[in-house]
């Protein structure tokens, strides 16, 4: 594509990325759907990594556990998908971020009306010739067919049957499927329509997926109808923009282009003008870029596990690519600068229609990416050096065994993996030095870790085993927690197990579910509440207590109370009295508030740019992780407690109230990380200090808190930071407990505690001139043992008579050992060599060895002598020419390593010395 037909495809605003996602959404609005805001990519789902699907957010109501709120909605769905990383910039469709627009029917229309609008939206709405459509049927559904050929008009020599994996969209190993319906764009028509391959990328592209869910599959295989027919699609945001814009790939579509054209104008190259291999670098930057600010932007950083290695992958990729392209420094005269944040803004740039909270977070983005890049140019350089080993070594083997030198399959790969090395250079710089490379070894490597990549990202399970059937009959629980600590409620459930029973016994453990609950169930980081549910036996009635010790979700709202029948039998349709335990809820409370004061801190002393990443909510403490760069000063510390310290003091009201998530969001309230939001939020202020979104439990008043003191500040991945801190009751403790150490140190040094640091500065220093003075005489002891031992040495040579002297020294320790050596070359003069060797205890063996300047000369070097001694004894060690200490953990072997020792000694000083 030239730069000049880019220019006049981005003039049509009509044709636009973001004007396709505004009539995509208002055709389906127009059709009674209601327009729902994407997802983050980071799911509320333990069963994928990433938002892999437009489909995700609304699993559960498919699974029928949560009811649904719309009968069908529609939205632009932010999607990332890296099981086929290795295609990006190759093909012309493959990415890893991308937008998936989608109509949903939640039991409501089924396939006719699926399938006609698909048409119209298609052919009507964006003007999509019909004779360039082609459609794909599962080959048994017959229904899907007729409605395409009768109803629609697409002649049937254009309806292709496929089998099941290509058109039988299946989530998992069970749980709701059917069959799926596509849509092709033909680039080339003129081919005809004889022997017709809809897989052949260089002439069709799908780019609309109609899924009728209507069948239930079993454990057996077996599919049975669903009770609910649903309707779920997607529609590629990019490929549409690529049909619509008439542009040869999804790169150079106007959502994605102006940021391969920044890439470029940094490498210095034209992209219309460049050659393959540096298009496809180009547009690898362009997609990877995209990629890595809205998972930062979804508060996901980079990190060696999870989420976060999905981040650091891209970044490395992208970082190495940009240096295969000759990119130096910023663009901005920094030669040592990181271009990568040059790149994001432009990507920032046209986040505007996708997701507003990116710009807000802009500065975050692009200050974490500059962190990262920076970090891996130093790791790079550590990878070319480890190439450089490598080639050596496949060298020396091939030297050795007579054979062509070439670099295995794993070293390529753990250069590629681990170091981001393309192979590519990897094999380039090797046939440099005439080495080969094991590309079959590569590529098993590479197939290997796509496996792996595939298996954990490319599934959406939907199905739950037990507790799915279980929760078809059991209603969403009402909490009242918010305003009682206790209630009357009835068991609804009970299970054993995971399996549902009738009735529990004593002693069993047991999971409850009721009707209604004053128990807070573990989320937004507060833990479950703990107590007790009580049955008042009556004349046919067993009386039963079970104390509670969790509480979680499951399916959405239903809670599940985990706990232990202390007394009696607990049967389901039961009455039980619910009590929630009022003294751990209001440490719980008070912990969630102060974690509240604590972000807000945190921004105003630190930094806006801090965010939160992690928070647990529990009973004996609180724990707040954030994104920043460096550990926190003490002065930082001292002022974040002072500053919460002071809300505290303020007395303030906390004011909880419920309202649309947009106005909550233009009031300036702040989502916790992890929570999933609907419509109508939870939003809990602080007055003039915090306003966030939070189902969780708070303080009515900031006075409850009492008192907030940090315990701890330290770093628990790269660019992670946690505080942990105490309120409350638990401030009271762990301030009565350091008193009560005070108290006990005072009693013990006679001092009053002003005086403590003092007392305890003074006896260090006194215990440090001991120490030397000890260490003084241990060298003097050590100095008369060697005076003793000195007549022992012997002379060696012929030509020049050289002094060695090679002994034990029993339990004198290192460092008299080095005293000892020293004292004993002064005596023998020059030329001497001599090794000794000690068991100081706790199974430790000394060694040093001392040599003499003349016989350094004769090129024996005390570093590389003592060493293999040193590993008879079960060690190593060395040092300078003239001086060399080593340890071991064999003492039973010293005395054959100082004999070998003074075999080798005389041997090569008889040799050099004659």
């Amino acid at each position: 594509m030239t730069e000049e037909r880019m220019g006049d495809t981005s003039k049509d605003l009509s044709l636009s990325g973001d004007s396709i996602r505004t009539r995509f959404l208002n055709f389906y609005a127009s059709r009674g759907h209601k327009v729902l805001p994407s997802a983050s990519l980071v799911p509320d789902d333990p069963t994928v990594l990433l938002t892999i699907a437009g489909m995700l957010q609304f699993k559960p109501i498919f699974l029928g556990k949560v009811p649904r709120q719309v009968p069908r909605a529609t939205t632009a769905q932010r999607c990332i998908r890296t099981n086929d990383v290795e295609n990006v910039g190759r093909t012309a469709r493959h990415q890893t971020f991308f937008e998936m627009l989608g109509n949903f029917s939640f039991g409501d229309y089924f396939k006719k009306e699926a399938i006609k609008w698909a048409w119209e939206l298609s052919t009507i709405e964006f003007g999509l010739p019909a004779d360039r459509l082609w459609v794909s049927v599962y080959e048994n559904d017959d229904e899907a067919f007729e409605i395409w050929h009768d109803e629609v008009g697409v002649p049937p020599e254009r309806i292709k049957r496929m089998g099941e994996d290509d058109n039988f969209w299946t989530s998992g190993v069970t749980g709701p499927c059917g069959p799926c319906s596509e849509i092709y764009y033909d680039f080339h028509p003129e081919r005809g329509i004889l022997d017709t391959d809809l897989g052949d990328d260089t002439r069709f592209i799908e780019f609309y997926n109609l899924v009728f869910m209507q069948y239930n599959k079993n454990e057996d295989s077996s599919l049975e109808p669903l009770k609910q027919k649903s309707i779920d699609t997607g529609l590629g945001l990019e490929r549409l923009a690529r049909i619509l814009q008439k542009v040869p790939n999804n790169y150079e579509t106007d959502l994605i282009y102006p940021i391969v054209e920044k890439a470029s104008e940094l490498a210095n190259v034209s992209y219309a003008l460049a050659d393959d291999p540096t298009k496809m670098n180009l547009k690898i930057i362009g997609d990877h870029v995209r990629a890595i600010v809205y998972l930062i932007s979804d508060g996901v950083y980079p990190s060696n596990i999870g989420r976060g290695y999905v981040v650091r992958r891209l970044i490395r990729r992208a970082v190495r690519t940009g240096r295969l392209l000759g990119i130096k420094g910023d663009g901005r005269g920094n030669l040592e600068g990181a271009f990568l944040p040059v790149v994001a803004e432009k990507a920032i740039e046209l986040s505007t229609h996708i997701d507003a909270d990116v710009k807000d977070g802009a500065s975050r983005i692009l200050e974490e990416l500059k962190r990262e890049e920076l970090r891996f140019v130093m790791t790079l350089e550590r990878g070319e050096k480890l190439l450089d080993e490598m080639l050596g070594n496949a060298l020396l083997c091939a030297k050795e065994n007579g054979t062509a030198p070439c670099l295995s399959g794993k070293d390529a790969f753990l250069l590629y993996d681990t170091y981001g090395f393309p192979v590519e250079i990897t094999r380039e710089v090797a046939e440099e030095h005439g080495v080969g490379v094991d590309m079959k070894g590569f590529d098993i490597e590479m197939e290997n870790q796509r496996r792996q990549s595939q298996a954990a990202h490319s599934a959406v399970k939907l199905a739950f085993g037990n507790d799915a059937e279980l929760a078809e009959d059991v209603p969403d629980t009402e909490f009242i927690g918010y305003d009682t600590l206790y209630a009357r409620a009835v068991v609804k459930s009970l299970l054993v197990n995971g399996n549902p029973v009738i009735q529990v016994s004593e002693g069993s453990d047991v999971e409850v579910l009721l009707n209604r609950t004053p128990f807070y169930a573990e989320s937004g980081g507060q833990i479950g509440d703990h107590g007790f549910l009580y049955v008042n036996g009556g004349e046919s009635q067993e009386k039963a207590v079970v104390e509670i010790k969790d509480v979680q979700k499951s399916f959405g709202n239903i809670f599940v109370h985990k706990g232990t029948i202390r007394e009696g039998v607990l049967e389901v349709g039961r009455e039980v009295e619910a009590a929630v335990d009022t003294k751990l809820r209001q440490r719980a409370k008070v912990h969630h508030t102060a974690t509240h004061l604590l972000q807000t801190a945190l921004k105003k002393i630190v930094g806006q740019e801090t965010s939160q990443a992690g928070s647990l909510v529990a009973f004996d403490r609180l724990r707040f992780d954030f994104n920043f760069h460096r550990p926190l000063l003490e002065s930082e510390l001292m002022e974040i407690e002072g500053l919460i310290n002071r809300w505290i003091g303020d007395a303030t009201l906390l004011q909880t109230k419920v309202m649309p998530i947009a106005d909550a969001k233009r009031a300036g309230a702040i989502s916790m990380f992890g929570e999933k939001y609907g419509e109508q939020v939870r939003v809990v202020e602080v007055p003039g200090v915090s306003m966030e979104l939070c189902g969780g439990t708070h303080v009515s008043n900031t006075s409850e808190i009492r008192g907030f003191r940090i315990i701890s500040e330290q770093g628990i991945a790269s660019g992670i930071r946690r505080i942990e801190a105490v309120a409350g009751e638990a401030f009271i403790e762990y301030v009565n407990a350091r008193d009560y150490h005070m108290k006990n140190l005072c009693s013990a040094l006679k001092v009053k505690a002003e005086e403590v640091t003092t007392r305890v500065e003074n006896l260090l220093e006194e215990l440090r001139m001991v120490r030397n003075e000890i260490s003084v005489l241990r060298a003097k002891a050590a100095e008369y043992r060697a005076s003793i031992i000195a007549s022992k040495a012997f002379p060696v040579g012929t030509s020049k008579k050289i002094m060695v002297l090679v002994e034990c020294m029993e339990d004198t320790d290192a460092d008299s050992l080095k005293s000892a050596a020293e004292y004993l070359l002064d005596v023998l003069q020059d030329p001497a060599a001599v090794v000794l060797g000690s068991c100081p205890g706790d199974g430790k063996v000394s060694l040093v060895a001392a040599f003499t300047p003349a016989v350094n000369d004769l090129g024996v070097q005390a570093g590389k002598f003592i060493g293999p001694i040193a590993k008879l004894c079960g060690g190593g060690g060395g040092g300078r020419p003239n001086f060399a200490q080593a340890g071991g953990r064999k003492p039973e072997n010293l005395s054959s390593a100082l004999e070998k020792a003074r075999s080798d000694l005389v041997s090569i000083l008889t040799e050099k010395a004659s």
